[in-house]
């Protein structure tokens, strides 16, 4: 029915364009005609000649003659001679008009009219069926603003279920009941409970919100409307509510069914911000509203969102009756991250000396993007290779690449440069084995990579924490002023290769000061808030100008502490420092088990700690 509809509207269209560019063309074929050609008497035209107007004549077989005028190169002069073309001829020369035809046969009528009417045809039913061929598209567009563009996946097609997502356990017990309520609806219904319309996926990029969200789906078996909340925002004020009530009239009719709206923030932005207001994205949130509760969830229509960005949306979105709740799809732990590496392993080949376990450990903080990422990456890795499965090599170097990014080989740093970066990083790296609350040392490398690193040191923590001490926090922020500290001691000079040290280090002693309470001028008063919950944006400030300054003197006065201790340890290490150095710049790379073979005789450090706050 919509074919045909559609076919009905090209004709129309086609018949109305056709019409008015024939009666265009006529016009002016009428008017052009009009305005270049004239006819005068042959009297004239021969007083027009004696007067030497005339420059170039043109004589027809049937006497008719064309001619111009000087001067005048836009009208044609016609006239019926009375003479014949000897003599017409003949009184031409005597006047000294060079340029003369004689003898032009008259245009054939079917000619002239194929000229003046046939190619302008043939050129608008050029354009006509380059117009239909896109009338689908092109109208589709112009015509069907308030469609939803909701991408469908019929029953199993987003062919993922459950089992396809490892880490979140605790997300997939929440979205189980869902999937039950799917498949079962009249069971909740007897009893009088009332069905959850929608729940919400909260989390960090790259956690595995969207894949949850089609796993659903997939456990299901029902059709799944995938759409951004960005497309529901238009350019005309109004078409995104239409596409809003559109999208919810399809899912009704296919339901049981799963609306999943990605980045739902886009649309749910708190409305209380007037500095900000938006009328488009205003009322496609009140439609979206306004649909939540006019569905009866007890057809099965069930809502999934996504953000990472919830402390933005407005409360109207997340009241019950709506959003009922809230999933936490979390950074997976150690267990979370070796489950997603076993996932992501069985699409490849993998050797048999391959240990997932050790890498998982070595990789807290990473997502299931992130580790899906490694995998691939060490797939492509033993394929460069010339292997046909995946060694724990191949692994180890694709944590490297994700980390610092490839090996850069047109970098070749000279002597004194090579010599600082080693000193550099064995400062981290000493400090780091030897300070209590440090990180463990896994690698140090001097070889530059693609992310900008000359040498890094890979330290990463022995067990999953969740509670950071300020002792902690102060060993991080020593251990990372640590590279700068030994070029100090060890070389009598500073280089630009501590620049994101520093900012780290400043930004954990900030955050120390304004928002975990940890220094005694401020106790426990929160002097900055976090922008975001899962994506770090800047701190805002919620302290006076005065206060700013005191809390720069702290920050200050952290860091210069821990610098002085930094370089206090290194100099009573004077001697151990420069030999794994020198080790260093032979090897150019030390793992984590050739470093600690420097340390089977225990050092007398007296760690002179001076912050007693």
């Amino acid at each position: 029915m919509d074919e045909d509809k559609m076919k009905n509207k090209k004709l129309k269209v086609g018949i109305i364009y056709f019409s008015v560019i024939l009666i265009i063309l006529l016009i002016v074929n009428y008017g052009l005609n009009s305005v270049r050609n004239q006819e005068v008497t042959y009297s004239e035209f021969k007083q027009m000649v004696r007067d030497q107007k005339v420059e170039e004549v043109r004589i027809s077989a049937d006497g008719e003659i064309t001619f111009h005028v000087k001067g005048d190169e836009i009208v044609t002069y016609n006239c019926v001679a009375t003479e014949n073309a000897t003599t017409i001829t003949a009184f031409l020369e005597a006047n000294k008009v060079a340029t003369y035809d004689g003898y032009v046969a008259q245009m054939n009528i079917w000619l002239s009219l194929l000229i003046q009417f046939g190619i302008p045809l043939v050129a608008f039913f050029l354009l006509w069926h380059f117009i239909s061929k896109n009338m689908s598209r092109g109208m589709g567009d112009a015509m069907s603003f308030g469609k939803s563009n909701a991408k469908i996946y019929g029953e199993n097609e987003t062919g993922i279920t459950f089992n396809d997502v490892a880490g979140e356990d605790e997300a997939k017990e929440s979205l189980e009941e869902i999937v039950d309520l799917l498949h079962n609806p009249q069971k909740y219904a007897e009893i009088g409970a009332r069905l959850p319309k929608g729940a919400l996926l909260v989390g960090p990029p790259g956690t595995g919100k969207t894949l949850l969200a089609k796993a659903v789906a997939g456990e299901a078996h029902v059709p799944f409307f995938s759409i951004s909340g960005s497309e529901f925002v238009q350019m005309f004020v109004g078409m995104g509510a239409a596409r809003v009530r559109d999208l919810f009239k399809e899912a009704q009719k296919k339901a049981p069914c799963i609306i999943f709206i990605d980045e739902i923030d886009a649309i749910g932005r708190n409305r209380d911000n007037s500095f900000s207001t938006n009328d488009e994205r205003e009322q496609t949130l009140n439609q979206l509203l306004t649909e939540m509760d006019g569905f009866d969830s007890s057809k099965g229509v069930v809502i999934l969102g996504a953000t990472n960005r919830p402390e933005i949306l407005d409360p109207a979105l997340l009241r019950p009756g709506r959003f009922d709740r809230q999933v936490q799809v979390e950074i997976p732990d150690y267990r979370g991250r070796k489950a997603i590496l076993e996932v992501h392993a069985k699409k490849v080949h993998m050797s048999s000396n391959a240990n997932l376990d050790a890498i998982a450990k070595t990789t807290p903080g990473a997502s299931g993007a992130d580790l899906a990422n490694m995998i691939n990456e060490a797939a492509l890795l033993a394929v460069r290779k010339g292997r046909n499965a995946v060694e724990q090599s191949d692994l180890e170097e694709a944590l490297e690449v994700v980390i610092a990014g490839k090996i850069k080989k047109d970098r070749v740093l000279s002597q004194d440069e090579k010599r600082a970066v080693a000193y550099h990083e064995v400062g981290h790296a000493f400090l780091g084995h030897v300070l209590p609350h440090a990180e463990e040392v896994h690698k140090i490398t001097i070889i530059p990579r693609t992310k900008g690193a000359l040498g890094y040191t890979m330290q990463l923590p022995g067990e999953e924490k969740y509670l950071v001490s300020r002792e902690e926090l102060l060993d991080q922020i020593c251990s990372l002023l640590g590279g700068r500290s030994a070029e100090e001691v060890m070389l009598g000079q500073v280089s630009t290769g501590a620049s994101n040290d520093i900012e780290r280090a400043t930004a954990t002693a900030r955050r120390m000061v304004t928002i975990y309470g940890m220094t005694d001028r401020f106790d426990m008063v929160g002097l900055e808030a976090p922008s975001g919950s899962y994506l770090d944006g800047n701190p805002v400030r919620r302290c006076s100008e005065a206060t700013g300054q005191q809390i720069d003197e702290e920050v200050l006065d952290i860091i210069r502490t821990q610098h002085k201790r930094a370089i206090d340890i290194l100099l009573q290490n004077r001697e151990k420092v420069n030999e794994i150095a020198q080790y260093l710049l032979e090897k150019e790379s030390i793992s984590g088990e050739e470093f600690l073979t420097f340390f089977e005789e225990p050092l007398a450090i007296e760690d002179t700690n001076k912050d007693e706050s």
